[in-house]
């Protein structure tokens, strides 16, 4: 007998493995299987027929995905909307400030076309104030007396004096082509040119243009030389209506009967005979 004698194995016979299968959902919703099984014995193995399915978790993240996407959605419509609320109001605003300058431009108009409206009829009422006036002096100068009815019966009539713009030489005749020069000009109160004048504006320009200097105003002018007769006259002499030293009005004297004066508003500068308006006096500078 030996001296090991046989001591039965205390290990426990293999047994076969339970066989089992995880079955979990992913995201999306997709099932994966995982299987796991164990075989024991020497030979044989069975398939595993177990599975465990696990819960789905993508309910919840699709809800939130959804709601996400409604509120971008939400708000690229709030942008567009103020936007087009913002356009309307600029260009609201444009049409408001355009309509607003428009109204002031007929209002500027309209206020000009009532100065000129107001000043033509100041001027036409000057006009007719000096006519009257000159009547007047002229109604004056002409008056009856035993003494001088010689004399007012040359003053009235028209003047027959020789000389004509064709005799004037020298200074007298460069005056006298810068006054008819001007003829058809505007008349304008204070004007002194080049294209409007009042009347001792254009009395002062003509002698200017040969160096010659006169005041400024028609009082002035018409004591600014030598006093000559109506019926002694010469191209340049200077015309003025009223009194000598108060004379509301001067021309130039072209010869021919005729003169050049800036007149009123109405007329302009014009050339006419002495009959349209007999002045009252004259004076020689030259």
């Amino acid at each position: 007998m030996s001296h090991t004698a046989h001591i039965p194995s205390h290990r426990k016979p293999r047994q076969r493995a339970s066989k089992s299968a995880l079955r979990a959902g992913v995201a999306g919703g997709v099932l994966s299987t995982i299987a796991v099984a164990g075989a024991a014995g020497p030979a044989q193995a069975e398939p595993v027929t177990q599975t465990i399915e696990m819960p789905t978790i993508t309910s919840g993240l699709s809800t939130a995905v959804a709601a996400s996407a409604q509120a971008t959605q939400q708000v690229a419509l709030d942008l567009e909307t103020q936007a087009r609320e913002d356009a309307a109001a600029e260009s609201a605003a444009k049409k408001a400030k355009k309509a607003k300058a428009e109204a002031v431009r007929k209002a500027e108009a309209q206020k000009k076309a009532e100065a000129a409206a107001k000043a033509r009829a100041e001027a036409e009422a000057k006009e007719r104030a000096e006519r009257a006036s000159r009547t007047a002096e002229r109604t004056t100068l002409s008056a009856p007396s035993s003494s001088s009815s010689d004399n007012s019966a040359s003053a009235s009539a028209p003047s027959s004096a020789p000389s004509s713009s064709s005799n004037a030489t020298g200074s007298a005749a460069a005056i006298v082509a810068f006054a008819k020069a001007q003829v058809g000009d505007a008349y304008i109160g204070g004007g002194t040119g080049p294209n409007a004048w009042d009347c001792s504006g254009l009395v002062q320009a003509a002698y200017r243009s040969v160096g010659i200097d006169l005041p400024r105003v028609s009082q002035s002018q018409s004591t600014a030389g030598t006093q000559v007769s109506l019926d002694n006259l010469q191209p340049g002499d200077i015309l003025y209506w009223g009194g000598a030293g108060s004379a509301y009005h001067v021309a130039i004297y072209v010869g021919g009967g005729e003169f050049v004066g800036a007149q009123n508003s109405s007329t302009g500068t014009v050339q006419r005979s002495m009959d349209y308006d007999r002045p009252s006096g004259a004076v020689r500078v030259l």
